[in-house]
């Protein structure tokens, strides 16, 4: 049976994040279904990673096994067709009968957003900060010190159940955008909530609260309770996924 990888794009604010739960929307859920509907069986579909509850996915990948009685295109048209509008197929393509969409992943990028100026239209793909204006000079100073370390116990959610709390962080700034700011941080993985609580400390960082030693100190504690709080998921998208080449055919 063939493997194929989606790209998809969608808005996480009606869903209870990626994975299917008992008792609410999710996105796997949802494609099962639509994916199901046009192959005319049930058909599992793998994700690249968890996103929680109202985070999007600016760029997502999955994978599904199944035979289609026509093409691609016709294929994605349908099943865009199906999805409801805060779900977008951006494309389908076929790879090798290994390729998985998590594992495969070698890298993973996530952005969070900051406005400071009250948007309606934005209200909830963005985290607003009334009344603030943060030293992102100071804050890039901190967010650099974390592709220098390894070990992100502090920001790890508590009673996470992963086997580490080692990640490999290859990239991390904020820049300014034409409403306020955002996070862009890249590496080889990440722990259940730790881009939310890595930008909570870095706003304290920028409000002054906390200097640049006290920040490696945290890390360096490897304890969730002296980092800064979790920001709110509506500012985080998962942003892009690198694969090798190989996994394609």
């Amino acid at each position: 049976m063939a493997r194929y990888f989606l790209k998809l794009s969608y808005k996480g604010t009606s869903y209870c994040g990626w994975q299917k739960q008992p008792s609410c929307n999710t996105v796997q859920e949802e494609l099962e279904k639509a994916i199901g509907l046009l192959l005319g069986k049930k058909t599992e579909v793998v994700g690249c990673g968890r996103t929680d509850t109202g985070v999007h996915a600016h760029e997502y990948y999955a994978h599904f096994e199944g035979e289609l009685d026509f093409s691609l295109s016709t294929f994605e048209f349908r099943l865009n067709g199906i999805l409801p509008n805060d779900m977008a197929i951006q494309q389908v393509f076929p790879v090798t009968g290994e390729a998985h969409a998590r594992f495969d992943a070698i890298s993973r990028t996530y952005r969070y957003y900051i406005n400071y100026l009250k948007d309606p239209f934005s209200t909830d793909s963005s985290h607003y900060l009334y009344n603030t204006k943060l030293d992102l000079g100071k804050m890039n100073e901190a967010a650099d010190y974390l592709t220098r370390v390894n070990d992100f116990s502090s920001f790890e959610k508590v009673g996470s159940d992963n086997k580490t709390s080692i990640c490999k962080v290859h990239f991390a700034e904020w820049f300014d955008h034409d409403k306020g700011i955002y996070f862009e941080i890249r590496a080889d993985r990440f722990l259940r909530n730790m881009v939310r609580a890595i930008v909570g400390t870095l706003i304290e960082v920028g409000k002054g609260n906390i200097n640049q030693s006290e920040f490696e100190e945290i890390i360096e504690e490897k304890n969730r309770s002296k980092a800064g709080v979790s920001v709110p998921a509506k500012g985080l998208f998962l942003w892009e996924l690198a694969y090798p080449l190989t996994v394609r055919l």
